[in-house]
């Protein structure tokens, strides 16, 4: 299986509360046509940062030092199983989940392009969806590298925690022949799974039903039900296949009264990486140990960004020099 491409990403921001009509790809709204929704901008200029190898493509899940805040209401997927048809639905309503993606660039002073940050959004909903289908013993990622816009969308969930994040990359993306989606999948225990398939267009939902058709084998289909409420509805044994592929938005917006569906599950997802300062200081270690002077120049603090969400983080020699003694 060739390499995931890989991608650093001085990427730039989103957040605030000035709008800009933008679309959500791939999604099939109420009217039978990709819906419009308002995407939050504010445009400032990005600085350069450090990028630790810069691979957003691999599965890379870092110990959970900071633990996600149950505190935290988080994004509620519900499941539903639709009986006769035989086809599983998730749903939810993403806006908070996009407000704390939003804080998240905000904080880091990170600024995706309007049509960067699109796609990531699409995608965040397509894959938090997918998440909430799979067993919660799952750790999973995705990497869709796109050719046209060159940008590489990372997301990474775990299932038993609840956490989900992720980041785009704009710089130094692998110009390939075609696009090609990546999952990635560890159960404890087991060996990682990856799957790549190549898919056309820069829509992360075909890419992903293209995933579901090619390497799931069964038929999957998104569907935009609101401004930010989206739903999948997967093929399970048995499907009705040909109620699930004539299926409308409105009629999944309606399912409840018009289908018989039995409640399967309730989970909560938040916007959560784990990432921290201590993190990072491990990630640097081993290059310090070897070569300190490549590592910072002439500098006396050098700026890394997290591979999976793209935090910054200011690291000084000096703390650099008192980490690696310790260990």
């Amino acid at each position: 299986m060739r390499d995931p491409p890989r991608g650093e990403g001085r990427t730039s921001k989103r957040c605030g509360s000035a709008t800009a009509e933008g679309r959500t790809a791939g999604f099939i709204g109420v009217n039978g046509r990709a819906a419009v929704v308002n995407e939050v901008a504010i445009r400032a200029r990005s600085r350069g940062a450090l990028e630790p190898g810069g691979k957003p493509s691999s599965l890379r899940f870092m110990p959970e030092i900071t633990p996600p805040n149950t505190a935290d209401a988080g994004l509620e997927i519900n499941t539903t199983f639709v009986r006769t048809r035989n086809v599983l639905q998730a749903r939810g309503e993403f806006g908070d989940l996009f407000v704390d993606y939003y804080l998240h660039l905000q904080k880091h002073d990170m600024h995706p392009s309007p049509e960067a940050d699109a796609l990531f959004k699409t995608a965040l909903a397509a894959f938090v969806l997918h998440s909430a289908s799979r067993p919660r013993n799952e750790l999973t990622a995705w990497t869709i590298n796109f050719q046209k816009p060159l940008v590489n969308v990372f997301l990474t969930a775990d299932n038993e925690t609840g956490a989900v994040a992720g980041r785009v990359f704009e710089e130094n993306v692998k110009e390939l022949p075609e696009n090609i989606f990546y999952s990635d999948v560890v159960r404890l225990g087991q060996p990682k799974r990856r799957s790549a398939v190549s898919f056309e267009g820069p829509d992360p939902v075909r890419a992903a039903e293209k995933f579901y058709a090619q390497s799931e084998q069964r038929l999957a289909r998104y569907f935009q039900l609101g401004e930010e409420e989206f739903s999948l509805m997967s093929e399970h044994p048995d499907c009705d296949l040909n109620w699930l592929t004539q299926l409308t938005a409105e009629q999944v917006g309606n399912l409840d009264k018009i289908e018989t569906v039995v409640p399967v599950e309730r989970r909560v997802y938040r916007w959560h990486c784990g990432c921290n300062q201590e993190r990072m200081l491990e990630v640097l270690a081993p290059t310090m140990k070897q070569s300190p002077d490549e590592l910072f120049g002439d500098e006396e603090k050098i700026e890394i960004r997290c591979p999976r969400c793209g935090a910054r983080y200011a690291i000084t020699r000096e703390a650099m020099e008192a980490f690696v003694a310790k260990e």
